[in-house]
């Protein structure tokens, strides 16, 4: 940079850090932050960028060399023993690399030279609220916020509440023992806390990070303990009286004697290039923890090793974060609109700013319907928090309500369907979901028939949501029977259609008329009915005439249908629409009959079986089919009905932990095998 750009340097240095200190006010002391922490963490390296190219910007004050916010004038404040000190971050590999290249380097380790070992600790970063806990004699003393890492909050009161802390501490214990930790809220805590605020006619709360920080800056205790907080330990400030450590791991079994919670997922490795694949693999699979996450920590094991390291003002030059890309970002909502689906259903959906979230540029996201758009209260012109959580369809989360600006006015649901035919829309009194009634409104004849075509449904490659559109809008297709009777001389003269693709076409469809009738029953669009409940009828009817003899009460007994769906298919072929269609088919050659019934004696009837990560020569159609054909339950979730809880290679740490929650028997694939044979649990 050239010395003209020296002022400009200054001038944004100076814009930045008036911004994030604003940032650091919402965040630490008010919990109500108007950017999400990747967007935070963007102006901090920003900054930090500046600085190195300027050093004659730096500033002591400056955010990058501070830790966090300062403490909330609302509680007592408390000064830290010993500072609680930030994290730097990693963002991607090579980040991590040079960070053990810098440590190498500090410890006298010449370039080309073996490098010193000395272990690496990772961690979860739990997305939550830092704490310190001070017990003296064995008594909780008082326990306060991070703050500004040196100030924190006295929050003694509410921790108590909390019930992974211990009030009191085994005999034995160190006369002064400061314990660090983080306290979150679990997933399912925050899912019952928005369902309490939806009954109770409040907006539904962000995230659990906010919540759980909310929740602890209670004034009021008992609101406090209704919010179902938790708490990892991960680490010692002072201690006095207590054992002495060589290495972190041995701090943690300190803390699970004394009655702390420790992370189960904490490992020690000896290579870096173990620490990249561990980061990776919580990467790709963080979400199958009961709790957020949003990234890993990394430290240096040996505690001597961490003395001769240091500490810079603001951070341990022997631990690093290494954070996950971003699932949440804010952006403008432009509009809200209404799209129809292939059962009448209309969704509100979000007309956004683009915005690069989760991995992916985002235009749209849901909103799932009427409801829930008036819960949280977004209205076109907000500033508005978008999440997109791996492969997850993108959601507005929520407004940035001190980002609004004035005379927003709230949206209101349109009364007529924005099909070409322009029916009305109807709620039905009860029900959640607005639905355009028009039989004909092209919106749902083009997604019934994308949904026919679909891999759950009559799996036909080719005939995807571009060519069925192009299709109807030419007038050569007009409903799912109509798929079968195609004028393929007429698509060949379309142009980008050539002999090869109108083959290929042509063949796909002439190979789903050998689908099993599970997929038939999927593929008609019955409302309520998916494929469990295919597959259901599918094996106790083994026709379709079967099935549309049947009366509603015989439907309902089938296991694993009942009332609703029993309802919804009986009214289904009460239709002559649908019974034309369906006599289409069977001129068409489509095949109507199910599966034989398997041969394998029913050893599992009325068992519910959970089976994660992968089990040696099976894959998971087959492990679902070895259950099913046993007349059991292959559910894809952990609950109080679940018999057993099979595990293989790579398992859902989730699942693990539910059937450790409700005590039900976990099976290897040696256990499994018995249970298919026996119907019994391993003695």
């Amino acid at each position: 940079m050239s010395d003209q750009d020296v002022p400009e340097a200054q001038r944004r240095a100076e814009q930045l850090r008036a911004e994030i200190l604003e940032h650091d006010e919402r965040y630490y002391v008010q919990d109500a932050p108007i950017v999400t922490d990747a967007e935070y963490d963007e102006l901090i390296q920003e900054l930090r960028r500046l600085e190195e190219a300027h050093p004659e910007l730096a500033d002591e004050a400056s955010p990058t060399q501070q830790v966090g916010g300062r403490a909330s004038a609302a509680f007592s404040p408390v000064v830290h023993s010993s500072p609680l000190l930030s994290l730097d971050n990693a963002f991607v590999e090579e980040d991590l690399r040079a960070w053990d290249e810098r440590l190498q380097r500090r410890l006298g380790v010449a370039e080309g030279d073996a490098p010193v070992t000395y272990g690496y600790v990772c961690e979860l970063k739990i997305d939550g609220v830092a704490i310190s806990l001070r017990y003296e004699d064995g008594s909780l003393a008082q326990a306060a916020t991070r703050g500004d890492g040196r100030v924190g909050e006295d929050v003694t009161a509410n921790i108590r509440t909390i019930a992974d802390i211990p009030n009191e501490l085994p005999a034995g214990a160190p006369a002064v023992l400061e314990v660090r930790g983080e306290v979150y809220m679990t997933t399912a805590a925050f899912e019952r806390l928005n369902e309490w605020a939806a009954e109770h006619g409040h907006a539904p709360f962000i995230n659990p990070r906010n919540s759980a920080a909310g929740a602890l800056r209670q004034k009021d205790p008992s609101v406090t303990g209704r919010r179902e907080l938790s708490m990892w330990s991960y680490g010692l400030g002072e201690v006095k009286g207590g054992p002495g450590l060589a290495r972190h791991e041995e701090m943690f079994d300190l803390l699970r004697e004394l009655g702390f919670p420790v992370n189960p997922e904490i490992r020690t490795v000896d290579h870096i290039d173990e620490v990249v694949a561990l980061c990776a693999h919580w990467e790709q699979h963080r979400h199958d923890l009961p709790y957020e996450i949003d990234g890993v920590v990394v430290k240096v094991a040996d505690l001597a090793r961490r003395a001769d390291l240091g500490v810079t003002t603001r951070a341990p030059r022997w631990a690093i974060a290494y954070k996950f890309p971003p699932e949440e970002r804010t952006t403008t909502l432009l509009d809200i609109m209404v799209s129809v689906g292939r059962t009448g259903r209309a969704t509100p959906y979000a007309v956004l700013e683009p915005v690069f979230v989760g991995g992916a540029n985002v235009e749209r996201a849901t909103l799932h319907n009427q409801d829930q758009v008036a819960a949280k209260d977004v209205r076109p012109g907000d500033t508005v928090i978008v999440r997109r959580a791996g492969d997850v369809i993108p959601e507005v989360v929520g407004p940035v309500l001190a980002a609004r600006p004035e005379g927003l006015e709230p949206w209101v649901f349109p009364t007529t369907c924005p099909c070409p035919v322009q029916s009305t829309l109807v709620r039905p009194e009860g029900e959640s979901d607005t639905r355009c009634v028009h039989p004909e409104c092209p919106f749902q004849v083009q997604g019934s028939i994308e949904h026919f075509a679909s891999r759950g449904g009559m799996d036909i490659e080719g005939l995807g949501e571009r060519t069925v559109a192009q299709l109807i809008e030419l007038g050569l297709l007009h409903d799912v029977a109509g798929v079968y009777e195609l004028d393929f001389d007429r698509i060949l003269e379309l142009e980008g259609y050539g002999q090869t693709s109108v083959d290929n076409l042509r063949a796909a469809i002439d190979a789903s008329k050998d689908r099993p009738l599970r997929h038939l029953l999927v593929g008609l669009n019955i409302r309520h009915l998916g494929p469990a409940g295919a597959e259901a009828l599918a094996r106790r009817f083994g026709h379709l005439d079967d099935i549309v003899a049947a009366d509603a009460e015989t439907l309902a007994a089938v296991d694993g249908v009942g009332p609703t769906i029993a309802t919804s298919v009986r009214a289904w072929f009460d239709d002559p629409a649908h019974l034309a269609v369906i006599e289409r088919l069977r001129a068409a050659g489509v095949n109507l009959e199910g599966e034989a019934a398997p041969d394998v004696e029913q050893t599992l009837a009325g068992l519910s079986v959970v089976v994660t990560g992968t089990l040696e020569g099976y894959n998971r159609e087959e492990v679902e089919e070895a259950i099913k054909s046993r007349g059991g339950k292959a559910p894809g979730s952990v609950s109080k009905k679940t018999t057993a809880v099979v595990v293989g290679d790579g398992p859902g740490a989730s699942k693990l932990t539910k059937a450790e929650e409700l005590d039900i028997p976990v099976l290897d694939e040696a256990g499994f095998e018995h249970l298919l044979a026996t119907g019994e649990l391993p003695g």
